[in-house]
């Protein structure tokens, strides 16, 4: 077998909803889940070899942490366990999306990780869909790869029928936004009451019927996120007053805002806009659906 290689994009919350905490300290949550295109990826390249191993390199490579750590390797040892495979791996990750940054860059990661190695070990498909939930909640979705409704603690897909691919910028102003002390504060505002799932999911006639459905959903984590890091309302004031723009919101637990534009021209303005106001913020427009 030769080098494989595969692209792990970013993921967005287009809604999340969360409920109270459970007696296991985890909470239940509905969200409509999209990915990135190709312009905006982690990229994986596996090769066979006798031990599992892991370089990464690119712009976000020091922020992800110590390799033994990095949910790559984590995934690779979990397949490797579950499947009782004896064979390893010489895996290279190019590191190009933020960290804990609510876009799952590392679940992203793990997900294309599964994918490799079931094909570089030819190994059944099923190992990789169940050591998924083990290695968090975003990494089910990711490994779908498609548009999805992401319930339960994440273990719950089930995929959404979209209109084509959704123009749209991401932003993220740098600043540090860790997911536990966010829950922590949801937590502790009472979050989670009247938590129901959306059902039934509406069919959608176009992207601007999808935008004003989303209008009146939200994200249940971005009141405790901004209160904790006040960048994030810097992040969507800015993204809110853009030309054509039609929504703005955080994803995941922040804090990475997008914002979906009425044409992709928009976003590029936006985005070239944000780099001369704010040129140490990370942004990249992009189109949202399914992951390539």
């Amino acid at each position: 077998m030769t080098s494989l290689k595969a692209m792990a994009a970013a993921k967005v919350n287009l809604f999340l909803h969360v409920g109270p905490a459970k007696p296991n300290g985890r909470h239940d949550l509905d969200s409509l889940v999209v990915f990135s295109d190709d312009q905006l990826c982690d990229y994986l390249e596996a090769d066979p070899a006798e031990a599992l191993t892991l370089e990464v390199s690119g712009p976000f490579a020091q922020e992800a942490g110590a390799l033994d750590d990095n949910l790559v390797l984590r995934a690779a040892r979990a397949l490797q366990a579950a499947s009782g495979t004896g064979n390893g791996a010489r895996l290279k990750l190019k590191k190009q999306l933020p960290v804990a940054a609510g876009i799952g860059g590392g679940s992203s990661d793990a997900a294309a990780t599964l994918r490799l190695l079931t094909t570089l070990w030819e190994v059944d498909p099923a190992y990789a869909a169940a050591v998924a939930p083990s290695l968090g909640g975003d990494v089910p979705v990711a490994l779908a790869g498609a548009a999805s409704l992401m319930r339960g603690e994440g273990e719950r897909v089930s995929p959404a029928h979209l209109p084509l691919q959704i123009p749209a910028l991401l932003v993220n102003p740098g600043a540090a936004c860790p997911t536990g002390p966010v829950f922590r504060a949801f937590d502790a505002a009472g979050g989670g009451f009247g938590f129901a799932e959306v059902d039934p999911f509406p069919d959608f006639a176009d992207r601007v019927h999808l935008a004003d459905w989303l209008g009146a959903q939200r994200n249940d984590l971005e009141a405790p996120a901004i209160a904790l890091v006040a960048e994030i309302g810097e992040v969507l004031t800015f993204l809110r007053a853009q030309r054509g723009v039609q929504l703005a919101r955080m994803s995941g637990s922040g804090a990475t805002c997008f914002a979906l534009f009425d044409a992709i021209s928009f976003a590029e303005m936006a985005h070239v806009i944000l780099k001369a106001e704010k040129p140490d913020w990370w942004s990249a427009p992009c189109r949202l659906g399914a992951a390539p």
